[in-house]
């Protein structure tokens, strides 16, 4: 990550990938060059062999949000990352995925649209910016969509499971059920 330029941080440039891994921390993706003679020269100065750590901007996972992620995105498979910031060794991005010929899939946003993570701040980016408003704003609406829909973390229990979780939990309903077994225990001896 620290062999990206600042200046393709600073211009949100988007690069393609190849993907390795998905941990916790993020996506471990091998940078693809895009092959233009005179700047294909250049990238050699900074193309490292090293994998980069791209992390899903404004998303702060759940852990069936990194399940859905090994599930839907297959190893070596090419990814799209736009460069919103770097933070230590990662990088923020918004990250694309080809669904098809025509179509492609900002996996940020599905991750909230499906429930599977919470909008957060976006990382390296300035908040007073126009840019951190318009993607925060498309984030927040994917997020709404999947707490009006029950999805993921936002599901709600039932009105019989909460009714149930409650009765369980009841300090008397556990006394009876501890004074209840002492009898049975006492009754076998």
């Amino acid at each position: 990550a620290l062999d990206i330029p600042v200046e393709f941080v600073e211009k949100n440039v988007k690069l393609r990938g190849k993907l390795h891994h998905i941990t916790e921390k993020g996506l471990e993706v091998e940078h693809i060059p895009i092959s233009i003679p005179f700047i294909t020269s250049i990238q050699r100065k900074w193309q490292s062999k090293g994998l980069l750590l791209v992390r899903l901007a404004g998303v702060e996972l759940a852990p069936s949000g990194t399940a859905w992620l090994q599930q839907e995105l297959k190893p070596k498979q090419t990814i799209w990352f736009q460069l919103l910031g770097r933070e230590d060794l990662a990088l923020e991005c918004l990250v694309l995925v080809n669904k098809g010929r025509f179509l492609s899939m900002c996996l940020n946003e599905e991750i909230l649209r499906q429930g599977l993570g919470r909008t957060a701040r976006i990382e390296g980016l300035h908040h007073d910016s126009r840019m951190y408003w318009k993607i925060h704003k498309r984030l927040l609406r994917a997020e709404l969509k999947a707490l009006k829909k029950n999805k993921g973390i936002w599901k709600e229990e039932s009105y019989s499971e909460r009714i149930r979780d409650r009765i369980s939990n009841n300090k008397f309903v556990q006394t009876l059920k501890q004074f209840v077994s002492w009898l049975r225990s006492s009754i076998q001896r």
